[in-house]
């Protein structure tokens, strides 16, 4: 990347996937802001880097279960690191039982979706202020299961755990090209990825199973995030560091369109 050393906002960067890219970028140079629901947690993650000889630019708490806390969290950004120039959507959720946020969503959509949907609007304007700047968002092979009800889009009648998740992996492509055509010329590319099948709490909650390493995990993000061969690369799936095509249904530019204004009524925005 252009700039020697971009500062970056990784979410869910206290335990698995995004601790281990938050630790990558830290390697490399990267300023980056830790982001966590806890506190406690984020003190610890902290520690842990100081003890590994990193540094950490900074930590912000946010419930990705509470709006209003997802916008308290993008001010406390906007305030206290005005340098921002790339975004790592990486927090997720899998949720077995269907659980309802405080905001009334259906948890693995709105921690999935509208949570990093809202923070990426709420930091928009500063990000295309540090131009050329980054968004990421971290999807899911998953994706290729999906489909959007917008008639029920948090299984109100038949919840499944995998389709919920599914879908809000789907999601987060067809955001990803969606935001990245509004932007186009902008300064602020925009990109999904596939992690890999990555031994995560999350893969064993789910799923009941182990996978890959967490370095695997990070790699494809911490690339997306610092290569200087993918400034100005935008609108694109990535597995294994390279992009690749994703599902049929994340092309459909009419479903695109339709999620993207009643994603955005949903938030109020």
């Amino acid at each position: 990347m252009p700039r020697s050393r971009p500062t970056i906002l990784v979410t869910g960067a206290t335990d698995g996937i995004g601790k281990e890219t938050a630790l990558g970028l830290a390697r490399q140079g990267a300023r980056v802001i830790l982001h966590g629901r806890s506190p406690e947690r984020l003190d610890i993650t902290r520690d842990e880097f100081i003890a590994a000889g990193l540094s950490v630019s900074g930590t912000v708490e946010g419930d990705f279960g509470n709006l209003d806390s997802v916008r308290a969290m993008a001010r406390g950004v906007r305030r206290q690191y005005p340098d921002l120039n790339v975004l790592i959507n990486n927090a997720g959720v899998y949720m077995q039982r269907r659980h309802e946020t405080v905001d009334g969503n259906e948890t693995t959509w709105q921690v999935n979706h509208l949570a990093p949907v809202l923070l990426t609007m709420e930091l928009l304007p500063l990000l295309e202020g540090n131009s050329p700047a980054r968004i990421i968002n971290v999807s899911s092979v998953a994706h290729t299961r999906g489909s959007i009800n917008l008639h029920d889009i948090g299984g109100e009648h038949g919840f499944d755990a995998y389709a919920a998740y599914a879908q809000s992996k789907l999601a987060n492509v067809l955001f990803t090209y969606e935001l990245a055509e509004r932007l186009e010329g902008k300064g602020v590319a925009v990109n999904c990825l596939h992690p890999g099948v990555i031994s995560t709490k999350l893969l064993m909650d789910g799923f009941g199973i182990e996978g890959a390493s967490l370095d695997e995990g990070a790699r494809t993000s911490i690339r997306l995030a610092l290569s200087e061969d993918l400034e100005g690369v935008s609108g694109k799936y990535f597995v294994k560091e390279l992009p690749t095509t994703s599902s049929t249904m994340s092309y459909d530019v009419r479903l695109r369109r339709d999620l993207w204004t009643y994603t955005l009524e949903q938030l109020g925005l």
